[in-house]
């Protein structure tokens, strides 16, 4: 199992500090969430179906039709590689390891690239190109333009351009999910913007074909009823989308203004998240959790990513640390 962040029951006992006491800063998760309503008790009673409504919110929110409901875009991850066979798969080498993982337990060939100039370089030689748009935790994010080039040329021969837009609802409009392609696959996910993740529900837009394969690869009722409807609920609820993404824009915009004041200039990020570079990350990451403030740690680059902190007094709290790292 890959590390991630949001491990707080472990950094509780690590640090010996009880889990409510943590402020946790290291997934990227929209910290003041969609407002989950009770379900239906007939949603725990009965087995999910096709009909609830989910599949229409998904295809009015996200504009497209070709949708397959995942439980997570995790299971997606973890399946979509076996639905080739060994082939030449290129992978950015910072960026959200479960790709990496995933397509190499599935005895594809992995090349590593690192900028722009290496994906051109090398597209001829690949099978497959996957890419996190904006990217994990860089905050990357590729013209809409170049990525349906890299795309053309790969689907001349039957090759894949498989997209996980995780991170980008809060700019829809640079989405690639409307664009129904032989060869595109988009992911989506609830659990960053909307703030679900316990809800294990995500998306996969791609040509029917290869959703049938998924589908049958998948099996039947991998959704509860409950996540369905909860799901469709916050589809449908476009004031609170239109609200929030304005709120998250202004909160990264306080949060790189934050870090930047205290010596730590993000290097990348998004609406979600702020990503620094420094050789000082292990040490502040470590000032940091002793404090019960939690970020996520990577070694290469040695870097931080710092999701948002919800209300105000989480952003004092945050504010004082950073004062005590100095």
């Amino acid at each position: 199992m890959l590390e991630h962040g949001g491990n707080l029951r472990q950094a509780a006992l690590i640090y010996k500090t009880p889990v409510n006491a943590w402020l946790d800063l290291s997934t990227g998760i929209n910290p003041i969430g969609w407002p989950v309503p009770q379900p239906p008790a007939s949603s725990w009673h009965r087995l999910p179906e096709e009909s609830d409504g989910l599949e229409a919110s998904a295809m009015d929110y996200y504009g497209c039709k070709n949708l397959l409901p995942v439980a997570g875009s995790q299971a997606a991850i973890q399946t979509l590689p076996y639905l080739r066979t060994p082939c030449r798969a290129g992978l950015i080498t910072n960026s959200y390891a479960e790709h990496h993982h995933a397509w190499r337990s599935a005895g594809h060939q992995i090349v590593p690239l690192k900028r722009l100039d290496e994906i051109e370089q090398n597209l001829s030689q690949l099978d497959v190109l996957i890419l996190v748009r904006p990217n994990n935790p860089t905050g990357e994010c590729f013209p809409l333009e170049r990525l349906l080039a890299w795309h053309s040329e790969l689907a001349k021969r039957n090759g894949w351009l498989l997209v996980d837009e995780a991170f980008i609802d809060t700019t829809p409009e640079q989405s690639l999910i409307r664009q129904t392609l032989p060869g595109l696959i988009v992911l989506r996910s609830l659990g960053k913007f909307f703030g679900l993740a316990g809800a294990r529900l995500g998306f996969v837009s791609a040509h029917k074909p290869l959703l049938r394969q998924l589908n049958e690869k998948l099996g039947p009722w991998t959704i509860s009823g409950p996540s369905r409807w909860i799901t469709a609920s916050a589809l449908n609820d476009r004031k609170w989308q239109e609200e929030t993404r304005i709120k998250l824009q202004l909160q990264s915009k306080r949060l790189y203004t934050l870090l930047n004041h205290y010596g730590l200039s993000p290097n990348g990020g998004c609406a979600l998240f702020q990503w620094v570079v420094t050789p000082k990350a292990q040490q502040i990451h470590l000032q940091l959790a002793r404090q019960a403030i939690l970020t996520r740690l990577f070694k290469q680059p040695l870097s931080l990513r710092f999701g948002l902190p919800g209300e105000e007094p989480d952003w004092q709290r945050l504010a004082c640390a950073l004062e005590c790292c100095q």
